[in-house]
């Protein structure tokens, strides 16, 4: 008898289709068997190119999907597993997914369904909030149900094994009865052939009474001729004569006899005849009977089969889902329905569908209008639980049929929207209370609109000022400053040096109060950004402190270093934010403290895998602080006494930027201070942990012996610089060449060669962004450029990265950082570097796959190879362009896509492992941009590696497919 698979049910489709939400049935090979119509609309992909497709094709992270799937095989079931699908910006789902089996309960497959989840859907993530709590009464009522259904089906297992006793029995019983059968069959065919042995004497009896009554009629016809030769016998023939009556009543009797023996004989016959035809019904029914059980086996099977995966359909919805007969009585429902109406299953099973919603009628005309038209879709109507709770649903269904198309029932899934709806309200209201404060509203909105554009203005003249003071100051400081540096580098008499020192010293307390004043105005203006980049603690808090070692020895002053061995090397966080905190306390410390000794110190508080927590502490034997003031110097523009100014110098600024500079990056500050004893100022920062090496570490180096005559481009319009900078570039032995402006800039370069430019930002006729984004863009140099900036805001700096600017040096220019950089650049142009990770070799006489796991993972089944091997041919030429692609564009992020989408069929295919963690570290520098050494090289032999591997794997399914 031939029997339909599950798959090909009618029911089974309509419980499919009647989820709102995507779902999929997957096969133990990971392959998609099944889909309903949500997971064709939400992926935008064909139900056929879909169906029999691996299903972590779909989501961006396969293998978290892998890992959702094996959850499923190893637990049994899954829940709310996010996921995120390919299409579009991808669409994020959560998961619920249980496991479907064979009659042997042998795991042949998985159901998932995923819910799509809108992040930005406010309601939403309210109702997972409160909904978050429900779930954990929901789960602990489950437990209780489970509980009570393993007794019940304990109970059912009983009852089955009852059932299959009685049937036993009845088998006996049948079995029993067809011996009795037989045995009476066989007592019927020993009855006919005593009948038939009677019947032939019969005819021999009645052969013989008519040799009888023939004798005796010759013997009557003698006696007539002989009746004259008698006569004298007379008395012998009367004699005669009487025996001859007698004999003939005899003969009649006999005679009589012999037809009641006749007439028994054809009622025999009859009875024989009905117990023939009785026989041969008793076992045509027999074997009846046996087609009719395997039939009934064969059918308990398909059943059993059918049951099974229509229950894993039915409890992979979320939602509350039933079933229901034409007659409108419930057949089949899933947990999520007893959860809803407080109703056990054997409560539903068999009642009206009707009674548990608050307006059956309602009900009923939807419930009709499906048989109607097929399907129903987001009708309102409200669920109502025994205990009197109501849930607002919305109802969708759908009718099932036989394989004949006839109408077998209605597939019902009803989705709870009781809190949207509540929010629906709220938001109505809400929206009605604001319209009457539209009015009130709008008036005070004209009032701040003129206020907002006043401050607004007031921002941005504020923010221009402090732009173009910036400029304006530093641009002629940078010239003071810079030829007083010149000067004190020839020979001056003591009282000259005195002089030119008393103007360099006066420039730097000018520069440090311009510095102060920027950034409490970004503080104000709430645009301090914090960068997020590797650097090494020590060398950076040593480099700090060695700024202030001159100071500290003219001053006679002790400096104690403690740092704690136990913090790590590189860290992340904003290394340049940290120095200005300790540059700010030092200085304090320096200033303020006559005699004595100022410790620094650096402790590691705590640590986790992640972060780290350091405390710096800055301690000195100063004047100290009074308790009354100690609330206040963390103030703008405060200081210890009125006299501090006037006696240290200072803008009583510092303080209040490390207190603004500490705090939005979730640190504390604190001191301790007593007068004339001294002060400790403590802090604490957490930092990032790292496995990436930090940039290197900006040194004040000798002159490099191999580095000379550079060709120096100076882009800058001020005279007076012009000529600090060429006095600088001869000082440093290097060929420097002016440009007034960008444009004139552009035509130096078109006609000579130059190693690296200085350019300036602010110049008339074509500045200096405009410059690099030429030079960039239109002429495709490369040559290092370095901005010399008297503006150090941060959206000048973000803009000269932007543009293609190499790095920044802020004007009064460091002769010492402006060299350092200047080399390391050119340095870095002109150096060969050599990859750390050893090159694979690639030899094309070594094959480089190996199909052993995907014989195992196949059982050798040489479709699913093809299929397989076909999938990788199709996919990996495509993913090889989008990863050159990728690097050469720099477009990491479809470098990180397409190598990562790479990485899984390695192991599938049996390439060498040395590739796959080549793949792997292409991927993570993709996601970091850290540690690019030989990353191009390894590209090159993915692209060399996947491609033999190609044509090694054509070659194997055209053998698969002439063996097939």
């Amino acid at each position: 008898m031939e029997t339909t698979t599950p798959q090909d049910s009618q029911y089974a489709r309509n419980l499919i289709e009647a989820s709102r939400d995507p779902l999929m049935a997957i096969n133990a090979l990971g392959k998609i068997t099944d889909i309903n119509q949500a997971t064709v609309n939400i992926t935008g992909i064909s139900r056929e190119k879909l169906t029999g497709a691996n299903f972590l094709d779909y989501f961006t992270e396969p293998e978290k999907a892998q890992k959702a799937y094996e959850l499923i095989f190893e637990k049994g079931y899954i829940t709310d597993y996010s996921l995120t699908l390919i299409g579009g910006k991808g669409t994020q789902v959560l998961c619920n997914g249980s496991v479907y089996k064979d009659e042997n309960g042998k795991i042949t497959g998985v159901v998932i369904v995923a819910r799509h989840v809108n992040l930005r859907k406010t309601d939403e993530l309210i109702l997972a909030n409160r909904e978050l709590a429900f779930q954990n009464e929901e789960k602990e009522k489950r437990a209780d149900e489970l509980f009570i259904a393993n007794k019940e089906l304990a109970f059912q297992n009983h009852e089955k094994e009852k059932r299959a006793g009685e049937l036993f029995i009845a088998n006996k019983e049948l079995a029993f009865q067809n011996e009795e059968k037989e045995k009476r069959a066989n007592e019927l065919i020993i009855a006919n052939e005593e009948l038939a042995f009677q019947n032939h004497e019969k005819e021999k009896r009645a052969g013989e009474l008519f040799i009888a009554n023939k004798e005796l009629a010759f013997q009557n016809e003698e006696k007539e001729k002989r009746a004259d030769e008698l006569i004298i016998a007379n008395e012998e023939l009367a004699f005669q004569n009487e025996e001859k009556e007698k004999r003939a009543g005899e003969l009649f009797v006999a005679n009589k006899e012999l037809a009641f023996q006749n007439k028994e004989k054809e009622k025999r016959a009859a009875e024989l005849v009905i117990a023939d035809i009785e026989l041969d019904f008793q076992n045509k029914e027999k074997e009846k009977r046996e087609i009719a059980n395997k039939e009934l086996e064969a059918l308990s099977y398909a059943a059993k089969l059918s049951s099974q995966y229509s229950l894993s359909l039915i409890e992979a919805s979320r939602d509350p889902l039933v079933t229901i007969s034409p007659q409108g009585k419930i057949t089949d429902m899933n947990q999520a329905t007893a959860n809803i109406t407080g109703m056990t299953r054997e409560e539903l099973t068999g009642t009206d569908f009707f009674d548990y919603f608050t307006e059956p009628q309602k009900a009923r005309e939807v419930y009709q209008e499906v048989f109607a038209k097929g399907s129903v879709a987001d009708s309102p109507l409200t669920l109502r639980h025994k205990n009197g709770k109501l849930t607002d649903v919305l109802f969708n269904g759908s009718v099932y049929k036989d394989d004949s198309g006839s109408v077998l029932g209605v597939v019902i899934v009803a989705r709870d929207v009781t809190e949207q709806k509540r929010i629906a309200t709220e938001l109505t209201e809400a929206k009605v209370f604001a319209e009457l404060a539209t009015e009130i509203a709008e008036e005070a909105k004209s009032k701040a609109e003129s206020a907002t554009t006043i401050a607004e203005n007031a921002v941005k003249a504020k923010q221009q000022f402090l732009s173009n003071m910036s400029h304006e100051i530093r641009t002629p400081m940078n010239a003071i400053i810079g030829f007083t540096k010149v000067v004190l580098k020839t020979d001056l008499t003591d009282k000259q040096k005195e002089y030119i020192t008393a103007i360099k010293v006066s420039g730097d307390a000018l520069i440090v109060l311009i510095n102060d004043i920027l950034d409490l105005a970004k503080v104000d203006a709430g645009k301090m950004v914090f960068e997020q980049t590797p650097f090494k603690m020590a060398s950076s808090v040593a480099a700090m402190l060695h700024m202030f070692e001159t100071k500290i020895q003219e001053k006679n002053l002790e400096l104690v270093k403690e740092y704690d061995k136990n913090i790590p090397e590189v860290l992340v966080g904003d290394s340049v934010r940290l120095h200005q905190i300790i540059l700010n306390l030092v200085s304090n410390a320096v200033k303020f403290t006559a005699e004595g000794k100022i410790t620094v110190s650096v402790k590691l508080i705590r640590q986790d895998e992640e972060r780290v927590t350091i405390e710096f502490a800055i301690t000195d034997t100063g004047i100290g602080i009074s308790e009354s003031k100690m609330e206040h110097i963390f103030e703008n523009f405060q200081q210890a006494t009125s006299g501090t100014s006037r006696l240290y110098g200072g803008t009583g600024l510092g303080l209040a930027i490390v207190k603004q500079l500490i705090e939005p990056q979730g640190g504390t500050i604190n001191v301790t201070s007593k007068i004339d004893v001294g002060s400790t100022f403590s802090f604490t920062l957490s930092f990032l942990k790292t496995k990436a090496k930090a940039e290197s570490d900006v040194e004040l180096i000798e002159r490099d012996e191999e580095i000379k005559n550079l060709k120096v481009l100076v882009v800058e319009d001020m005279p007076l610089n012009q000529l600090l900078m060429k006095t600088v570039l001869d000082d440093f032995g290097f060929e420097p060449d002016m440009a007034y402006n960008g444009k004139i800039a552009i035509e130096k370069m078109q006609k000579n060669t130059y190693d690296i430019i200085l350019m300036d930002l602010q110049m008339p006729e074509m500045n200096g962004f405009e410059a690099t984004e030429y030079i960039r863009k239109v002429m495709k140099s490369e040559i290092p450029i370095i901005a010399l900036t008297a503006d150090v805001t941060t959206v000048d700096l973000a803009k000269c990265k932007a543009v293609g600017m190499n790095d920044y040096i802020a004007k009064p220019i460091d002769e010492g950082l402006l060299y350092t950089k200047m080399v390391g650049f050119v340095k870095k142009q002109i150096q060969v570097k050599k990859p750390e990770t050893p090159i694979i070799s690639v030899d094309k006489a070594v094959r480089y796959i190996n199909l052993d796991y995907l014989n195992r993972r196949t059982k050798s089944n040489p479709v699913l190879m093809m299929e397989m091997i076909t999938m990788y041919l199709d996919q990996t030429p495509p993913l090889i362009i989008s990863m050159k692609q990728g690097l050469r564009e720099k477009n990491w992020n479809l470098l990180h896509k397409s190598v990562h989408k790479m990485i899984p069929s390695f192991s599938i295919m049996g390439i060498n492992t040395d590739f796959e963690n080549m793949a792997k570290k292409v991927q993570d520098y993709a996601g970091s941009q850290q540690d690019a050494e030989g990353i191009p090289e390894m590209v090159l032999q993915l692209e060399t590696v996947c491609t033999q591997a190609c044509k090694e794997l054509e070659i194997e399914f055209n053998a698969l497919k002439k063996n097939n």
